[in-house]
C-alpha cells in the first residue's frame, strides 16, 4: 500500500484549479519547472541554515504544495492536450533533482551523516529509475510502494516537523534512516519484479 493510491481523489480536488491555470495560459511544463526551481531553492536554504530548526516548517508545507503541483502538471498535460516528449523528460528529471535538493539538508543534522543521506538520495533516484524502466519495457510506469515519491514526502515531512518542534533528533533516528534506505531497496525490487510481469 502506498500514499500514491490516494492520487485520484487528490486530483479531483485540484481539477477546478487546473482549469483556471489552463484558462490563464499556464502550461504543464511551466508548472513542472516552477516546482523544481522552488524545491532547489528551499533545499539550498535549509542546507545552508540547517542549524535553524524552525526554518524546517517550510519543508512539510512545500512538500504538500509540490505534491499538488506535480498532480496539476500531469492533469494539464493529459486533460488539455499538453503531453509531449519534452514534458515526459522534464517530469522525471525535475522530480529526481527536486527530491535530492529537499533531502540534502538532513545531511547537516545529527545524527544523520553525509554518507547516509547521500545513500538515501541515490536510492530514491533508483526507485524512480526502476519505475521508468517498466515503461521502457512495455509494462507501464511503475509506482509501487512501499516507499514511492509520495511516501518519501510524508517521511521527510514528518522528520522536518519533528526537527522544527524538538530542535534535534534522538540517536535512534539514525537507525530509522537506515530502515528507510532498506524500504527504498525493497521498493526498487518490487518495481523491477512487477515491471517484468507479463500483462
Amino acid at each position: 500500500m502506498s500514499i500514491y493510491a490516494l492520487k485520484p481523489k487528490f486530483q479531483n480536488l485540484l481539477r477546478p484549479i487546473v482549469k483556471r491555470l489552463y484558462q490563464k495560459g499556464i502550461t504543464a511544463n511551466q508548472v513542472t519547472l516552477f516546482a523544481c526551481a522552488v524545491s532547489i531553492l528551499i533545499g539550498l536554504l535549509l542546507a545552508l541554515f540547517a542549524g535553524v530548526s524552525t526554518l524546517f516548517w517550510l519543508l512539510p508545507i512545500w512538500l504538500f504544495v509540490r505534491m499538488a503541483l506535480n498532480a496539476m502538471d500531469g492533469m494539464l498535460a493529459r486533460e488539455f492536450g499538453q503531453q509531449s516528449a519534452l514534458g515526459g523528460y522534464l517530469n522525471e528529471i525535475t522530480d529526481i533533482a527536486a527530491d535530492a535538493a529537499l533531502y540534502l539538508p538532513f545531511a547537516f543534522i545529527a545524527p544523520f551523516g553525509g554518507v547516509q543521506i547521500a545513500l538515501f538520495i541515490w536510492l530514491a533516484a533508483m526507485t524512480e529509475f526502476c519505475g521508468v524502466l517498466g515503461q521502457v519495457h512495455g509494462n507501464g510506469r511503475r509506482y509501487d510502494g512501499p516507499f514511492g515519491k509520495s511516501d518519501r514526502a510524508f517521511f521527510i515531512g514528518a522528520l522536518a516537523v519533528w526537527y522544527a518542534i524538538a530542535g534535534s533528533f534522538h540517536s535512534l533516528f539514525y537507525i530509522l534512516m537506515w530502515l528507510a534506505c532498506a524500504a527504498l531497496v525493497y521498493t526498487c525490487y518490487k518495481r523491477v519484479i512487477n515491471g517484468l510481469k507479463v500483462v
